[in-house]
């Protein structure tokens, strides 16, 4: 059984634990945590917190996580583009159109299924029995680098470096419109779209979100080309602060600027010779939960993308 320490904030006042849990250690559902809280999993100088319990932004929770339980998930020989590996850690290119846990819709041909496959069923329980080793997620038709844990050790220390911003999650893409300014930082919360339960939106009900971004190139082109309805676009880098659902996607729409080829949050059509969103992981860095030692890791962009900056620079070039 692994025991877990962990220290509120003065903003955190308020909260209820369960949402709370459920935030800070990011392999862990809503729905997981308030089990925890049931079987009294979870105390608070000594003393078990109610299901319902709030937070009063000063203490010392001690949270006793159970053993694994059994995976579900079946292990499947899927491919994988493995950048970095060791026995607490992995960290895989993930391409589009890969899901990364099994749910409703798609049971099988999963990242985790492939996990499963190449680590021998050696991954944390702690996101349960079909999110085994995944301490963070990226969409479907999002491509890069995603790191999972080999076991409850290193999920709950990377975890935590989400929680406090040491694991640093940076990503590409090219967004639609005419940037102003060089960088500036997205922070508006995000929730659950009111009308449409497949989408998220900016609410002030929603969690709060937070995405730093930066222009690393303009673009001027015909309005008419490759999909792009307004005359400039810009390939950017994002950092997150905190990993909401499709956070730069809804961010970067917000601003106004929603990213080529999102037909959820942006342009109702697709790009030609554009799967999804332009919109890829390229960088990690982390501390290696065992040693502390940091890891900073990079992967290319793929194709499609570098295809697409390659045709905006042709089309139209740079400004």
């Amino acid at each position: 059984m692994e025991t877990l320490t962990l220290r509120t904030q003065e903003p955190d006042a308020g909260k209820r634990v369960d949402t709370w849990l459920a935030s800070c250690i990011e392999g862990l559902t809503r729905s997981a945590a308030q089990r925890l809280l049931e079987e009294g999993r979870v105390l608070r100088e000594g003393k078990p917190l109610a299901k319902n319990g709030r937070l009063t932004g000063t203490e010392v929770l001690t949270v006793s996580l159970p053993d694994p339980e059994p995976i579900d998930a079946q292990p499947q020989d899927i491919p994988l583009d493995v950048v970095f590996e060791d026995a607490d850690v992995i960290v895989v290119n993930k391409p589009k159109g890969l899901v990364v846990h099994p749910a409703p819709g798609h049971p099988d041909g999963t990242l985790v299924n492939a996990l499963l496959h190449h680590c021998g069923g050696s991954l944390s329980g702690v996101g349960g029995a079909l999110r085994p080793g995944i301490v963070h997620r990226i969409d479907r038709d999002t491509s890069g680098l995603i790191i999972a844990a080999k076991n409850d050790f290193s999920h709950l220390r990377l975890a935590a470096q989400l929680q406090d911003h040491t694991l640093a999650r940076i990503y590409e893409c090219i967004a639609l419109g005419r940037f102003r300014e060089d960088a500036g930082t997205v922070d508006a919360p995000i929730g659950r779209h009111p009308a449409d339960r497949k989408k998220m939106a900016v609410l002030p009900t929603g969690r709060p979100a937070v995405t730093h971004w930066e222009v690393l190139e303009r673009f001027s082109v015909h309005p008419a080309s490759g999909g792009i309805q307004s005359g400039s676009c810009a390939h950017l880098r994002c950092r997150l602060e905190t990993g909401r659902t499709h956070q730069i996607r809804v961010h970067l729409a917000y601003l106004g600027h929603p990213i080529l080829g999102d037909t959820v949050y942006g342009a109702k059509k697709p790009v030609p010779g554009l799967q999804g969103q332009c919109l890829h992981a390229a960088g990690l860095r982390f501390l290696h939960p065992r040693t502390g030692e940091a890891v900073e890791l990079r992967c290319p962009l793929p194709e499609e993308f570098q295809a697409q900056l390659d045709k905006l620079s042709r089309q139209g070039g740079t400004i």
